[in-house]
């Protein structure tokens, strides 16, 4: 997974302690943008979450919910795959859509979960995804040679879910959800690390497109940290 997610041209093992300066604002914009794009995924599933006519839909024409995470997979593979040809805005753009389709994905949680539940295990994921966060900036060890082990993992991970759906196993439902938060923990300090590194090596004319990219990366590790530990933690309504 060394760098995977991030354009050729910018992968690397070091940086100079003059391009911190230059790491630091990159990501200002990178924790920015991910910070509104979930803003945006909370509003729109909140608001769809109160929607009858929405809920009863959804419920009742279950390909909905697949044209959905197609819909998101094709946003979140196009971002990836055409950032460099992209200007700045029309990426943050595309990213911005993203976390809007997202938001209809997750309206159901509101009508799973309860809001105190909702609240409480956002705010752990929160601190948690900081702590890791800054953890990824300062360390000065390298975390690059973990990426291989962590997208195994998390090919592991999806496997076993999907296993899991026919299955319907408590126990390895609950095994997933304790993996899936180990595992993106580690993914929220190697982005960071990759995002510092990538900031202090590219030219300042493309930094915006990195931040849309970092943005992308870390909003995605928040929000499956989120999911994971809702499972844990999250009271389910009556």
């Amino acid at each position: 997974m060394d760098n995977y997610k991030y354009p050729p041209q910018y992968r690397g093992n070091g940086f100079s302690s003059s391009a911190v300066s230059v790491a630091s604002q990159a990501l200002k914009g990178v924790y920015l943008r991910m910070t509104f794009g979930l803003l945006i995924t909370a509003i729109v599933s909140w608001f769809l979450s109160q929607s009858t006519g929405y809920i009863t839909y959804i419920s009742t024409h279950s390909w909905t919910m697949w044209v959905i995470i197609i819909a998101e997979f094709a946003l979140l593979f196009g971002i990836q795959g055409a950032l460099m040809k992209l200007s700045s805005p029309v990426a943050a753009f595309l990213f911005y859509l993203f976390s809007a389709v997202n938001g209809t994905w997750l309206a159901p949680i509101f009508l799973v979960y309860t809001g105190t539940s909702i609240a409480k295990t956002f705010f752990i994921t929160a601190g948690t995804f900081a702590a890791m966060s800054v953890y990824g900036y300062t360390t000065k060890q390298d975390l690059t040679k973990f990426g291989q082990y962590l997208i195994y993992a998390l090919i592991g991970l999806v496997i076993a879910m999907i296993v899991n759906i026919f299955t319907k196993s408590s126990a390895l439902d609950w095994i997933i959800s304790i993996v899936g938060v180990f595992l993106f923990i580690g993914l929220t300090a190697w982005d960071t690390q990759a995002i510092k590194r990538m900031a202090a090596q590219m030219p300042a004319s493309e930094i915006g497109r990195l931040a849309t990219l970092g943005a992308l990366n870390l909003y995605l590790d928040f929000v499956n940290l989120f999911l994971f530990l809702l499972r844990i933690f999250g009271n389910t309504r009556d």
